[in-house]
């Protein structure tokens, strides 16, 4: 945008006093917008009209209107003004906007300053629509949201709040208008101190690479050819659909079935495309049609992965469609050609017409498509000409003829060719003849991206186009069927003498010839509807005319599918659906030409005409057509059942149930056609499905597969509500406090491994801090870290919150995770391995998590690695992070996190940090560190055989023993075996030990051994003893040393010290957890997990300092340990 007239001028009298303190503003601000300015910052905003509307009645639409606006601003439909004059109404369309310049010059424009002086640069005003953006959305201009007003006359208020515009919703520059931005909800939200944040594309409309690409042809192509419904779909179909069969078969088809089952076979024929037709309106009309055809319709519809391996398929049999096409062209030069002008043999004349043919046909091509476009009017002309010639012809019957079997219209030879007369054919192999001849219905639609309007082209010349060739074929049956009879010799002398006229049966006797030697002799006869292929041509009024349509229909369905197939597969190309083929998406020319599609064709082409031998091919190429027919069909089906509500078609003449009909057809017509074909085509299909889905290309189209997916999930989450839990169905929800899911790796693997296509998984984290949340940030993470998880393939989700402390952000989450039964039930915590070193009110926090989580009713699990979990100190842990989202096209900055080594505070403080490689600076790791950064990776291993150790010493409703189970089940720990720890009696070890390998095999959980603990109550070492009262000793009240007062206030203000009758109260226990840790040591010193029943404190009666120092006696220098405590609800059943 130009710099505004730096000539300030004075502000205006009329200005009120709340705008006054913005003069001095205005001209000392400085270049650029401020910190605490949005994108929106304009100086004051002053109706041109009005001042001036006295000196001339056209002032305003003659002055005030910036050449560069005038389009944009016709556009926009404003509200009627009160008066009448024409100046008025401008008054309310325009305002004159001072945009601050480099110089940090600026000031409101004064009504009376001259209109020309203002409107020297074409910037200063602006229509409304303009305000945003003037460039497609590529440029912001810096506008102030709360002092000035665009919508003064529309709502009577100072705002910037746009009215509706459509082009708001527009995701890239299109030619029908300009991209441009709202005003954000940031902008008109937040506080004016506060800086906004920059949005980017309103309503997440964050372009792809492709779309990205497909703006700048939009914006480059000035002056494109864009075709009309007539000669760009109706046209198109037309010919394509009226294929050489109309000339050479369709009198053949009438002889083998007759007249009324000719006539149901164009019917089903065209039910088939009739209801493909309305399906491809519907989908067309669904939104903006870009080019690339069928291609383009299926995988917007429903997603990549079908769109991929139809539009490789469908491109390809295009281009197999041209060969075939001029292979027909050249055999019929050639018949024509046989007597004098062979210039090989027959095969090779063939190769070599067909050769000379493609070539003119890609000169036409690569013209461009308004010269393709004149020659397939030409050859429509030619066309509609030979079968108009031929229904003349029916009506002039010639003497000549007769002997050919023509006799003009009449009743008998009618009834008689009304009934079938099979001969070596059945109704399906005659139908399946037939069907490809009514192919072609998508010739419009390929061509989608060079149509002015699909939107209105595609369902109207289509389905036009059906209904007339329609027509056209059951005249043709009808009309050979009345005048033609199936059997004729050629002989004038086989005519029926007076006395034998008795005797003959046949239509032709009425007409004095008998031709029943023909159905005598071995061979047959030459001529008739069952023996000629030619026979129209000997019928019409002028036979070479007929020739000509003949090779006008070959010409004209080549051309369309040599057009067609590099259409296609540029718009797949573009898409980069498969790697390596993006050499094919570049255009050329101001059409966007797909030079190097052509010239892919043509080869494939020649190659096929070099062959020579179509008739093998032929089925599958009509089988590849029915598949993309079939899925147009689904598509419309899939979009309908998913309910969503961004299917909204303008087209409304379609029904889902059709669809999915047309759908069914489609798919039985290709195993009629020809079942080994049908089975090829669906290998393929399945295939490139299968490889698509695999390499889950970085695109979404909003497809009708992600609204199902939707649906049935919404559908089975209220389902599932309504069924009470059983415990049959109990699976471990947890809700796994890992703060950023990359920040405790071992904890993220260990659960996840227990969890995976098992349970739900949510990775907690809670963001505290003393500033003012920033809730956007928090959601950008959400989204961020969620595709973590997927890229790093961890089925969880991500759930993060703000809240003043950890145990608030704990009870936030324990309420709020999760939907209906898909909540969590399982509270999953790191060992907080740092509670010594930091304040203990930390600790305070941390025990009080574990109470809440018992509250609440859920299950605890503890785990803790003598090395820590915690890597997010380490320099270089967000490589995995950062090369991920490199690697998926994401433009986030990469979060480097930082946090206290091993703590469990999960309020992460994040320093962004720009990160230009994808490999940081190789640090030197300490011991300590190389330790810790190998145990985060030791559950991503394969365990090898070793042992789960399971220490289930209070029954906790199994929880402590199922997990280990579903642990067991898995890829990793498959050859660990579950060994059985139990408290007992000295005296009924024996008895013990049945008992639980009885409950176990009960429960139909494999163990490889039980052992009975009854030493578990004998005193520990005085060593060990000795080793904890030392650890305890800076946490005691130690209250017997001071006044009671003096010791009740101290305990109010550190609610986790440990009194003194507390610690004699649970000496026992605290004896207990020492002896453990001793018995732990002996017996699972080498075990890969120990899987350890949770201690449970009394809330109110245990202080966090002792409880926190039982739990450090008991796990203390062991391997991976798991302490865990289920709700005391059953989690097992042995019942059926």
């Amino acid at each position: 945008m130009s710099a505004p007239s730096s000539a300030p001028s004075a502000p205006p009298e009329n200005t009120t006093t709340d705008n006054d303190f913005l003069a001095p503003d205005a001209l000392q601000r400085p270049p650029g917008p401020t910190p605490s300015q949005s994108r929106f910052q304009v100086d004051l905003v002053t109706e041109v009209a009005g001042p001036i509307e006295d000196k001339s009645p056209n002032s305003d639409t003659s002055t005030t209107i910036p050449s560069s606006d005038k389009a944009t601003s016709s556009t926009l439909q404003d509200f009627p003004s009160d008066h009448g004059a024409v100046g008025e109404e401008a008054k309310g369309r325009f305002r004159v906007v001072n945009f601050a310049d480099s110089s940090g010059a600026g000031s409101a424009a004064s009504p009376e300053a001259a209109p020309n002086e203002g409107l020297q640069n074409g910037d200063t005003v602006m229509s409304e629509t303009s305000l945003h953006s003037s460039t497609g959305g590529q440029h912001h201009y810096h506008y102030d949201t709360h002092t000035n007003t665009y919508y003064l006359r529309t709502f009577g208020h100072n705002t910037i709040d746009a009215v509706p515009n459509i082009d708001f919703y527009r995701q890239t520059a299109a030619p029908l208008g300009e991209k441009l931005i709202r005003p954000t909800l940031s902008e008109l939200h937040d506080e004016l101190d506060k800086e906004p944040f920059e949005d980017g594309f309103a309503n997440g409309d964050e372009l792809t690479p492709a779309e990205e690409a497909t703006a700048k042809e939009i914006a480059e192509s000035k002056g494109v050819v864009k075709f009309g419904w007539i000669k760009g779909v109706l046209v198109r179909c037309m010919l394509n659909i009226w294929g050489v069969m109309l000339f050479i078969r369709m009198s053949w088809i009438v002889g083998q079935a007759g007249i009324a089952l000719s006539c149901l076979i164009v019917v089903m024929a065209t039910i088939v495309t009739t209801i493909t037709g309305l399906s491809t309106s519907a989908i067309a009309t669904n939104g903006f049609v870009r080019g690339g055809g069928a291609y383009y319709l299926i995988s917007r519809s429903l997603g990549p992965e079908f769109g991929g391996s139809i539009g490789l398929i469908f491109a390809f049999a295009n281009a197999v469609a041209v060969a075939m096409y001029v292979v027909g062209f050249a055999e019929t030069v050639v018949e024509l050609l046989a007597v004098n002008a062979i210039m090989t043999d027959q095969t090779n004349d063939i190769r070599i017409i067909g050769t000379i043919t493609v070539i003119l046909l890609l000169g036409i091509s690569v013209a461009g498509m308004e010269w393709e476009a004149k020659a397939q009017i030409f050859l429509l002309v030619v066309l509609i000409t030979a079968i108009v010639n031929f229904f003349i012809g029916t009506f002039i019957p010639v003497k000549l003829k007769e002997p050919v079997g023509f006799f003009g219209y009449d009743v008998s030879i009618m009834w008689e060719n009304m009934g079938p007369d099979f001969r070596r054919e059945t109704f399906f192999s005659v139908f399946a003849i037939f069907f490809p001849a009514a192919t072609g219905i998508l010739a419009g639609a390929n061509i989608s991206g060079d149509l002015a309007d699909p939107q209105l082209a595609i369902p109207r010349g289509t389905l036009l186009a059906i209904l007339i060739t329609g027509v056209v074929y059951l005249g043709v049956a009808v009309s050979t069927g009345a005048c033609i009879v199936r059997d004729a010799t050629g002989d004038m002398n086989h005519t029926v003498n007076s006395q034998f006229l008795t005797n003959c049966t046949d239509a032709a006797c009425k007409f004095g010839y008998d031709f029943s030697t023909c159905k005598s002799e071995k061979d047959g006869c030459r001529f008739g509807l069952h023996n000629d292929f030619q026979v129209m041509s000997l019928v019409s009024g002028f036979g070479p005319i007929i020739t000509a349509g003949i090779f006008s229909a070959t010409l004209s369905s080549a051309l369309a599918s040599l057009v067609s197939a590099p259409k296609v597969f540029q718009a797949l190309c573009k898409d980069n659906i498969y790697p390596g083929l993006g050499l094919f998406a570049k255009g050329y020319g101001k059409n966007n030409e797909p030079l190097r599609g052509y010239i892919l064709t043509f080869v494939i082409a020649l190659a096929f005409i070099l062959i020579a031998e179509l008739n093998t091919i032929a089925p599958i190429i009509s089988n590849f057509f029915l598949a993309s027919y079939a899925l147009i069909n689904f598509s419309v089906f899939h979009a309908s059942l998913a309910n969503s509500p961004g299917w909204r078609p303008s087209f409304k003449y379609y029904n889902m149930w059709v669809s999915l009909a047309g759908a069914i057809l489609c798919c039985v017509v290709m195993f009629v056609i020809n079942w080994w074909a049908a089975l090829l085509t669906n290998v393929i299909v399945l295939g490139l499905y299968i490889y698509v889905s695999y390499k889950k290309p970085d695109v979404n189209w909003g497809s009708s597969t992600q609204a199902l997916t939707y649906h049935q999930a919404l559908t089975h989450t209220l389902h599932l509500s309504g069924v009470e839990d059983h415990i049959k169905n109990f699976r471990p929800q947890c809700l796994v406090m890992t703060g950023f899911p990359n920040s405790r790796p071992a904890l993220l693997d260990l659960v996840h491994s227990f969890t995976k296509n098992v349970g739900l998984m949510i990775c907690g984290h809670i963001r505290t801090g003393s500033r003012r949340p920033n809730f956007k940030d928090l959601a950008t993470e959400q989204s961020r870290y969620q595709r973590w998880l997927l890229k790093n393939e961890t089925k969880a989700f991500y759930a993060s919150v703000f809240a003043e402390d950890m145990r608030q952000g704990t009870q936030y989450l324990l309420q709020a995770a999760g939907l209906g039964r898909l909540k969590p039930n399982t509270l999953v915590l790191g060992f907080k391995n740092d509670w010594r070193d930091g304040d203990m009110m930390n600790v305070e926090t941390y025990i009080s998590m574990i109470h809440d989580a018992f509250d609440f009713q859920f299950g605890a699990v503890i785990l803790r690695l003598k090395e820590g979990l915690d890597v997010s100190h380490i320099q270089g842990q967000d490589e995995l992070l950062s090369s991920q989202e490199k690697s998926s096209g994401m433009k986030d900055i990469i979060v480097s996190i930082d946090t206290s080594k091993d703590s469990d505070a999960d309020s992460s403080k994040l320093s962004s940090k720009a990160t230009t490689d994808k490999k940081s600076p190789t640090v030197s790791l300490n011991v300590s560190d190389q330790k810790l950064l190998e145990a985060s990776q030791m559950f991503q291993k394969k365990q090898g055989k070793g042992t789960v150790d399971v220490w289930w010493l209070f029954d906790d409703g199994g929880l402590t023993l199922l997990i280990p189970y579903l642990l067991t089940n898995k890829k990793r720990w498959k050859e660990c075996k579950i060994r059985v720890f139990i408290g007992g009696k000295i005296n009924r070890i024996d008895h013990d030990r049945r008992a639980m390998a009885t409950l176990l095999s009960k429960f139909r959980i494999d163990f490889s051994d039980i052992t009975v603990l009854g030493d578990m109550n004998t005193k520990p070492k005085k060593e060990h003893v000795t080793a904890f009262e030392e650890m305890i000793e800076p946490y005691r009240l130690k209250e017997d040393d001071m006044e009671q007062e003096t010791a009740e206030r101290l305990k109010n203000s550190e609610p986790w010290r440990i009194t003194d009758n507390e610690l004699e109260l649970y000496r026992t226990k605290t004896n207990r957890q020492i002896r453990l840790n001793e018995l732990l040591k002996e017996h699972s010193g080498t075990a890969n997990l120990i899987v350890m029943s949770l201690p449970l404190a009394r809330k109110g009666a245990v202080s966090s300092a002792l409880y926190m120092a039982w739990l450090e006696a008991l796990s203390k220098d062991l391997p991976p340990i798991l302490l865990v405590r289920g709700n005391h609800q059953s989690v097992l059943t042995f019942y059926s």
